[in-house]
């Protein structure tokens, strides 16, 4: 063969393999990092666990991760349940993705806007296996807002949250029960939180072992409306309900209501309830185990807010202050650890703050993927704070906020490693009335003395902060909505529901306004909220320009 022809052979050789090699080099490489599991569980007390020093429940599956692995001891969720699901999965504050004050109710249209990039998609493009199962809770009126079309291959569960812990797995009387969009039969499944473990382990088992997987289980366990299987409910039927008060207005009221009408207490059957969702954990532990992966495998958990201890609810977060919808530690300030055998130490205690934004660049950083994100994340990596004790401080403000359940009772907060402000704000139609809640949180985690009248400059200076933090906000985002708009209908069911790709326009609505007027009328919304999308105002009184 002449050499200009051998060369030609060769160089065409190469360039046809080439795809191959890059392929096989990015599964080579995939195959080193480790996999990746997170529990999510939704309303958990503080003190409903084993190695916070409760003996009411048994939680040996959570005792287990806290002792081979990391306690995360001052980890935040936001106050209420879908700003943590839309921070956990894109690293970004919840005010600026307009999923802040209230959580998205099945009469919505709105979702996590699809140029948000979502965790699963990195990983899933780093050579990652991804799945999804349990309960969702970020969009369901269009499959951009999907599952499935934000990075999991694979997704077992519910849209909605509240569909019950027995068939038929409902919301508003639709069922709400799918694999990938279609719908399941769910008589006769059973238990719901079992029915999740079962389909977790089996993904595992079916999984290609040659890739590292990527896997979301965050159950609807131990949000009310409370149910648990008998043998449970046998178990907790004579614990007393001995919980001290949270020292929160609203949530004692609750209380002392309930027992002045002789209501039963909801603390046995949330007992119970949380005791299914730690048996459910250790038999997705266990699979690890019989796999032989429990040494390769992140395990992460966490609460999405902290414990219902309203009367309803039954969770205990003392000696916390508060709990679920309010700022206080007890609503924000959650149960939280961390396992990765050979890389974390045993039984350790990560004390720097961390929430639930920083998690995607935490993990992404201990897996070594690679975080596509294009717009700028609002969390960061603890990892090293993780893995090797370093103490990461803040050098900036953590912002929460809730509106939840009440229209117009805003609760807000700002804090960092030292101070911290809490914000009761109550809207009426002509007024708006401020508390002020200051606290050196460093030296009273537990909010027990208001310092506001003490440090007014200091309230001042927070004060303004959450208020600039909450410029951010799209004019059209989540707010406080119990009840429907008037007359309208759920579907019968909900894997019908999200209207189709192909059906959709190709980008996002304008909205009303002309393009070249969103500008003026963005800065004159000011404080009203963002006309533009992930507008950065700043300039006179913080609006109209956009960094």
């Amino acid at each position: 063969m002449p050499g200009h022809v051998r060369r030609s052979f060769v160089l065409s050789f190469t360039l046809l393999m080439l795809p191959i090699s890059v392929v096989l080099s990015a599964e080579s490489r995939a195959a080193d990092r480790p996999n990746v599991v997170i529990f999510l569980a939704d309303d958990l007390g503080w003190n409903d666990v084993g190695f916070h020093g409760s003996d009411e429940i048994d939680t040996p599956s959570l005792d287990r991760l806290a002792r081979e692995g990391a306690e995360l001891h001052r980890f935040y969720s936001t106050p209420i349940c879908s700003p943590t699901r839309a921070a956990l999965m894109t690293g970004r504050d919840p005010m600026r993705l307009g999923v802040a004050y209230g959580v998205i109710m099945p009469w919505h249209t709105n979702g996590v806007h699809p140029g948000e990039h979502f965790m699963p998609e990195s990983f899933r493009e780093a050579g990652y296996q991804t799945a999804m199962v349990g309960k969702w809770h970020l969009g369901h009126a269009q499959q951009t807002y999907h599952p499935n079309n934000r990075g999991f291959e694979h997704f077992y569960g519910h849209l909605h949250t509240e569909v019950g812990y027995f068939p038929p797995f409902a919301n508003q009387g639709g069922k709400d029960f799918q694999r990938n969009g279609e719908s399941l039969p769910s008589e006769g499944e059973g238990y719901e939180t079992f029915v999740l473990a079962k389909e977790a382990s089996r993904w595992i088992e079916a999984r290609d072992p040659e890739r590292p997987f990527f896997l979301y289980v965050p159950f609807i366990a131990p949000h009310t409306p409370l149910d648990a299987p008998e043998d449970l409910q046998e178990k907790y039927e004579d614990l007393d309900d001995n919980r001290e008060p949270a020292r929160s207005e609203q949530t004692d009221f609750t209380r002392r209501t309930r027992m002045l009408t002789l209501q039963p207490s909801a603390r046995p059957m949330y007992a119970a309830v949380v005791d299914a969702m730690d048996q459910a954990i250790g038999q997705v532990l266990d699979t690890l185990d019989e796999q032989g992966i429990e040494n390769e495998t992140i395990v992460l958990f966490f609460s999405d807010n902290g414990g219902a201890a309203y009367a309803t609810g039954g969770a205990d977060n003392v000696p916390l202050r508060g709990g679920k919808g309010e700022v206080f530690e007890g609503g924000i300030r959650v149960v939280a650890t961390m396992r990765w055998p050979g890389k974390i130490e045993a039984g350790s205690k990560m004390a720097s703050i961390m929430s639930a934004m920083d998690v995607f660049p935490t993990l992404a950083d201990a897996a070594g993927v690679e975080a596509l994100n294009e717009r700028k994340l609002d969390g960061r990596s603890l990892w090293s704070a993780i893995q090797g004790g370093k103490d990461i401080p803040r050098d900036d403000y953590l912002f929460f906020a809730s509106e939840t359940p009440i229209a117009g009772h805003f609760n807000l907060t700002a804090f960092d490693d030292d101070w911290k402000l809490v914000q009761e704000v109550h809207q009426g139609l002509l007024s708006a009335d401020v508390v002020n809640h200051l606290f050196r949180i460093s030296e009273d985690p537990f909010e027990y003395h208001n310092l506001a009248t003490e440090h007014p400059d200091v309230v001042a200076e927070m004060a303004k902060a959450i208020h600039q933090w909450r410029h951010l906000y799209p004019a059209s985002g989540t707010r406080a909505q119990l009840v429907p708009p008037p007359g309208w209908r759920a579907p019968k069911d909900w894997a019908t529901y999200p209207l189709p790709v192909e059906t959709l326009q190709d980008e996002p609505a304008p909205g009303m306004p002309p393009e070249f007027a969103l500008p003026i009328l963005d800065w004159q919304h000011g404080e009203n909220g963002r006309l533009i999308y992930d507008c950065e105002p700043y300039g006179f009184m913080g609006g109209g320009i956009c960094k």
